[in-house]
């Protein structure tokens, strides 16, 4: 019996025959493999439904710009929303967030373009699940980055969802990439490689000979 109890110990005694180290890489470990288990989960769901195709978390390769021609490209400097309403806009603008690790922002945006249209209240609430466990739950995939208060408000509203209950979420996404994300995008190698312009001339600072103190008029002492 001693010797069972030595070579097999209780979990507990287990426990406590490992250092401080051990043990904490033992937890890492288990809470890594539940991680991933919960999106495996996840994606597993996705697979199963019939209408995720904008609200998937899963990688998509690069677009393809060749066809954009540059006038159409040079239009989508007037606004915001001109860029929006053409889907090589979104195609170029979605490629440039990959390059930010923030295309989770306009993937938002176009799974709640997707919701409002949706017509049967069985797929509403389907996709009002798929978008909170994608972009809005503390452990989500491509958790966007929205305060406390409206985070609550959408987890109350999906219990019975509408077509607008993710609006406020959604606009301040709106707002963000508006003001944050495409002015760089315009400034981008990505869209002036649409445009056919080169980037900004980098300015050089000239030094100021008043601050060269080697360098005096003749006759003036040398400064100590």
């Amino acid at each position: 019996l001693c010797l069972r109890t030595f070579l097999f110990p209780p979990e507990e005694a287990y426990f406590k025959m490992l250092s401080e180290d051990e043990l904490l890489a033992c937890r890492m470990k288990e809470t890594h493999l539940r991680n991933k288990d919960k999106k495996g989960r996840l994606s597993l769901l996705l697979a199963k439904s019939g209408s995720h195709e904008n609200v998937s978390p899963e990688k998509k390769p690069p677009a393809k710009t060749n066809h954009i021609a540059p006038d159409v490209a040079l239009r989508w400097g007037d606004s915001f929303e001109e860029l929006l309403s053409h889907s090589g806009g979104v195609e170029v603008f979605t490629q440039f967030l990959r390059t930010q690790f923030s295309e989770e922002n306009i993937e938002f945006w176009l799974a709640c373009e997707d919701f409002k249209t949706t017509e049967s209240a069985t797929k509403l609430q389907s996709k009002a699940k798929q978008i909170y466990a994608i972009f809005i739950d503390k452990e989500a995939p491509k958790e966007i980055n929205i305060d406390y208060s409206t985070k609550a408000t959408i987890e109350k509203n999906i219990l019975k969802p509408t077509r607008s209950c993710f609006d406020a979420a959604q606009n301040k996404i709106y707002s963000l990439m508006k003001k944050d994300c495409y002015p760089r995008f315009l400034t981008s190698d990505i869209y002036l490689a649409l445009t056919k312009r080169a980037g900004p001339p980098t300015m050089t600072r000239r030094r100021s000979r008043s601050f060269v103190f080697n360098e005096r008029p003749e006759g003036t002492a040398a400064w100590l």
